[in-house]
């Protein structure tokens, strides 16, 4: 294989459009996800459509083992990963304290231990040879508290971090070796029914998994920090927010968190 992309989460939503994405580049792919039958199907998409190849790596990074298995796996079958794209995560709504701890703590593995056990497994190899990129799915989420889904923005605010602090070191070292934060906003995938989302205001208006996908892939690609899919969610972030009074913002967040009543 060459030209190698794993990506996770790929079975659906932003993942799989990133998957197709660097197929239509003619590279190479490893497909990680839950669901073995999503796998397969586009795998054969993938194969057919652009002769690449094509490996399905059915694992469920909730469980704290995968990403060693995962690893394990490509180094087995000698696959060169040369793009790291972490992108499985999931949500959910509701007020931290009535939410059952066991989906906030797979939601804690899934977005940020596993994310950072997958980094810490394969930069050494790519710091080595000096080459290699990494794209993290975080979310404008990672700028701002949320209440209603007060843990799901926390684990994207630590990804937003943590990516850029590795940046920064790999940068220092000369590694030839950069990390990207995509930080969508709301996007129309199953992300919005996995984590109870229906009816919540700002999703209403979601941008297509698609041309999110295409923003952080062209990011990565060219090296950059942190990839924000629209100019408004930009503006935002960068020239508004860290001036309002936080009792103000808190607010603010926790109503674009609300569901409309049906």
């Amino acid at each position: 294989m060459k030209n190698v992309a794993l990506v996770t989460g790929a079975s659906s939503g932003i993942g799989k459009e990133l998957a197709r994405l660097h197929a239509s580049k003619g590279g190479d792919l490893v497909i990680v996800a839950r669901r073995e039958q999503a796998l397969l199907e586009l795998k054969s998409e993938l194969e057919n459509q652009y002769g690449v190849k094509v490996e399905c790596i059915p694992s469920d990074l909730s469980d704290p083992n995968s990403p060693q298995q995962i690893f394990e796996k490509c180094e087995s079958d000698n696959v060169e990963v040369e793009y790291l794209i972490n992108n499985a995560g999931f949500g959910g709504h509701g007020r931290f304290y009535e939410r059952e701890w066991a989906k906030d703590e797979a939601m804690i593995q899934v977005n940020i231990t596993s994310l950072v056990h997958l980094t810490r497994l394969f930069l050494p190899v790519m710091v080595e040879r000096k080459r290699g990129k990494i794209l993290n799915t975080a979310s404008t989420a990672g700028f701002i508290p949320g209440p209603l889904q007060a843990v799901y923005y926390a684990t994207k605010a630590f990804v937003v971090s943590f990516s850029q602090a590795i940046d920064e070191e790999l940068r220092s070292a000369n590694a030839n070796v950069t990390v990207t934060a995509l930080c969508p906003g709301a996007v129309a995938t199953e992300f919005v029914q996995a984590g109870d989302l229906d009816g919540v205001e700002v999703f209403k208006n979601a941008k297509s998994a698609a041309s999110v996908a295409q923003v952080g892939y062209d990011a990565m690609m060219g090296g950059k920090l942190i990839a924000i899919n629209q100019f408004s969610l930009k503006m935002m972030i960068n020239w508004i927010i860290p001036f309002l009074p936080r009792r103000m913002l808190l607010k603010m967040s926790r109503q674009t968190m609300e569901k409309s009543e049906k």
